[in-house]
């Protein structure tokens, strides 16, 4: 903020990245270290990039400094000096010009009195653009943290879809914002950690920038968990002094094996960081002392034929640790990542993890997507050379795909969450064609992940040629074969939690609730044109649409939705259609056996419009269930009660639950059995048994439902005498006759002292 309008902005308020860098108007005059310098900044930049445009970065330089003026941040440091430290961190990924400085005004137009219109005018539209993408993220006030979150990860990728330097510049933000992140209040402190160990850490691995990674976790690690970082710190200090010659005996080993086979190579090697190795000790449940493979040894070659050659020296010379070995330079990581991985007995019996690469993967793998050179042939925008070059960026433009799919922040920040998270592995088609997905990822989201029409319509699977269940989970190298049916447009609502991906949780999402959604208009549809066959008025859709605005809906499935749901009553539709529609009640009279026969669904006389709607069971297109005390099965007169937001309820006419609707009689509909005899389906039935109380007195009752094709759901057993157990059975029959049968049987069973069927 300007001076004229500084203020004490509240860490909480801000959220995310924000959150830390907020200017504060309490002063704490003591600088931790000297800024950078403009000439600094500037040789910085001109190391890697002669033609770098001086006078723009030292305008910019002097700018931002003016424009924050007297400002300091929690640290009581100058607030300038965390744009430039986010500008340093960027041209260590050897960054263009605009984006070095975007990063320098990233907080000016939010916390100055910088307009965009003055960016524009001094620094061009590019970089306008830029500083206007970042300062959006900031301005958000949700009322959950959940939310907070979700939505900065949104605009985010939003901001990402229109230049990818957007990504970086809050990366190095983020960066620099953790590396201060002691002077923050310790409930911001957990929070920002936090955000920082789910989003942006994850977020720099899935780019390809693992040392950013790794600092951010590291970071994020000593803030949330000191004590546990304390250990690991100590642990790794102890193993380096025990070994302190062991990383250069092992690199001037390496170093000299190779070259006696003619290899030139770079060896280095490092011990691995605290929160990898807190995670593993996790992960494996094991203790530090279990751990084998703390040491990690990078060999830098200058071609790919020489990384395989450099592995072979070494699988030679020391033990390979067997199902250790990777290869990701045949197959790249999604984020563009490629090496050969070995693990190793080296010198002392050691573990020794070795990674063999080129000196240009070894950019990648260090820089991620700000390796892909915004230089190289300058053709297009960094955005446009990122998507034709970079497969992290694919990944990036899938993500941002997901956003109009999702129905609200938090299940996208679920989805993307996952996706942030998981290692990979690596499936083909039948074609060849290669498919990346999480591990523990399955058949159905492999389906997804080849199209959503194919998850949709998937009832089955070959894995390596062989059938397997939907559920299977998939191995690396696995050829997946996924069956469809053209039946089929809409999977089971229970596949969402049988599913990994995000992709494929938004799929079955959305197809779930398209059908539920088609159901309800089905059903609307149908108590619609009853009403109105009933009233002896027309019905048509173009008459319907002339009516909308009168019932507020937007379209005519849109209106036969809302009666199906219960959420609008079918005689609105004709008051609107008709403003001198008049409805007719009819009176109902719950359980009484004298309900009228339009109300029971007898069939209509030929030739009339039938008001009745027909019921073929729990998958006829209908959101149908049955009465939850003792089903309806066909040959049963029947009844359906509206329930909104739920569908039909299908009562036997018997039921005594009827008659807690005798004064809600819009809510009854005349329905009729409609079942296809030629795939019978089975139907809800409750019988109450009264047996003898006898060893194998159960096996018996159960064997005689067993022999008619009856189908146990539950039983209760209650004991009222020694001599009598009581017995609730629910079971499923194909219908009336069926259910019959069964009875009969089991009245004829000795040890059955009576048995009938329980409505309500």
């Amino acid at each position: 903020m300007a001076s004229g309008r500084q203020g004490s902005k509240q860490m909480e308020q801000a959220g995310g990245a924000a959150a830390v860098a907020e200017p504060t108007a309490v002063a704490k005059p003591r600088s931790r270290a000297r800024m950078m310098r403009q000439y600094d900044l500037v040789e910085r930049v001109r190391s890697y990039n002669p033609n770098t445009d001086e006078d723009l970065l030292n305008r910019a330089y002097v700018y931002a400094m003016m424009a924050h003026g007297e400002q300091t941040r929690a640290s009581g440091d100058p607030y300038f000096s965390h744009p430039l430290e986010v500008a340093a961190i960027l041209t260590n990924l050897k960054l263009d010009d605009a984006t070095i400085v975007a990063a320098l005004l990233h907080d000016t137009i939010e916390d100055t009195e910088a307009t965009r219109t003055e960016i524009d005018t001094m620094f061009g539209p590019e970089i306008g653009a830029l500083v206007e993408g970042l300062t959006k993220l900031k301005r958000l006030e949700l009322v959950s943290r959940e939310a907070k979150q979700a939505e900065n990860l949104r605009k985010l990728l939003l901001a990402i879809a229109d230049d990818v330097r957007v990504l970086l510049i809050k990366l190095a933000d983020r960066l620099h914002n953790m590396r201060t992140l002691e002077f923050v209040p310790p409930a911001s402190r957990q929070r920002i950690a936090e955000e920082t160990l789910d989003i942006y850490a994850p977020l720099a691995g899935r780019m390809g920038m693992q040392e950013m990674r790794e600092e951010l976790e590291d970071l994020s690690f000593r803030s949330l968990d000191p004590e546990a970082f304390t250990v690991v710190m100590q642990r790794l200090d102890a193993l380096a002094e025990r070994n302190r010659n062991l990383i250069g005996e092992i690199e001037s080993q390496l170093s000299a094996n190779l070259a006696r086979h003619g290899i030139t190579a770079e060896v280095t090697g490092r011990r691995k960081r605290p929160f990898s190795i807190w995670t593993k000790m996790e992960r494996k449940s094991v203790g530090f002392e279990q751990l084998s493979d703390i040491y990690g040894f990078r060999v830098v070659l200058d071609n790919v034929e020489a990384c395989y050659r450099a592995l072979g020296v070494v699988h030679t010379t020391w033990p390979m640790v067997p199902g250790r070995f990777k290869d990701y330079i045949s197959t790249p990581k999604q984020n563009d990542y490629r090496s050969l991985h070995t693990t190793v007995i080296g010198p002392g019996q050691q573990r020794v993890e070795l990674q063999f690469r080129t000196r240009e993967m070894n950019q990648i793998a260090e820089y991620g997507i700000a390796a892909h050179a915004f230089y190289k042939d300058g053709v297009g925008s960094p955005t446009e050379l990122l998507n034709r070059e970079s497969n992290a960026f694919a990944w990036l433009r899938h993500t941002i795909e997901m956003l109009s799919e999702s129905s609200n922040p938090e299940e996208f920040l679920e989805h993307t969450k996952l996706e942030l998270f998981h290692d990979q592995v690596f499936c083909f088609t039948p074609k060849g064609k290669l498919i990346a997905l999480p591990r523990k990822a399955n058949v159905v989201d492999f389906a997804y992940a080849v199209h959503t029409d194919v998850g949709n319509s998937a009832v089955g699977c070959k894995i390596n040629g062989k059938f397997a269940p939907l559920s299977s989970e998939l191995q690396n190298g696995d050829e997946v074969e996924v069956l469809t049916s053209p039946v089929q447009s809409a999977p089971p609502a229970a596949w969402e939690s049988l599913a990994v991906t995000g992709k494929a949780r938004a799929a079955i999402r959305r197809a779930t609730r398209v059908a539920m959604r088609d159901q309800y208009a089905g059903l609307g549809r149908r108590i619609v044109e009853r009403l109105f066959a009933r009233a002896k008025i027309e019905y048509a859709d173009d008459k319907l649409k002339g009516a909308l605005p009168r019932l507020a809906r937007a379209s005519v499935e849109d209106v036969m939705a809302s009666v199906g749901r219960g959420e609008m009553k079918a005689s609105d539709v004709a008051r609107a259609m008709y403003p001198d529609y008049k409805e007719e009640r009819i009176a109902r009279f719950g359980g009484k056996k004298d309900v009228p026969d339009k109300v029971i669904g007898k069939a209509p006389e030929t030739g009339k419009v039938s008001s009745v709607i027909p019921i073929g069971g729990l998958h006829s297109g209908l959101p149908v269930k049955f009465a939850p005390n003792g089903g309806a099965v066909p040959g049963d007169r029947i009844v359906g009660i509206v329930t909104p937001g739920e569908g039909i309820t299908i009562y036997p006419i018997q039921s005594p639950d009827l008659k807690e609707f005798e004064e809600e009689p819009e809510r009854w509909l005349d329905v009729k059995w409609d079942i296809d005899e030629t795939t019978p389906q089975r139907f809800p039935a409750r019988l109450f048994v009264q047996n003898v109380n006898e060893p194998g007195s159960l096996a018996q009752i159960a064997g005689v439902i067993a022999e008619h094709d009856g189908n146990i759901d539950n039983i209760n057993m209650s004991r009222r005498s020694p001599d009598f157990t009581e017995l609730t059975i629910d079971l499923e029959v194909y219908d009336l006759k069926h259910l019959s049968a069964i009875i009969a049987q089991l009245r004829a069973k000795d040890v059955v002292a009576h048995v009938e069927r329980v409505n309500g």
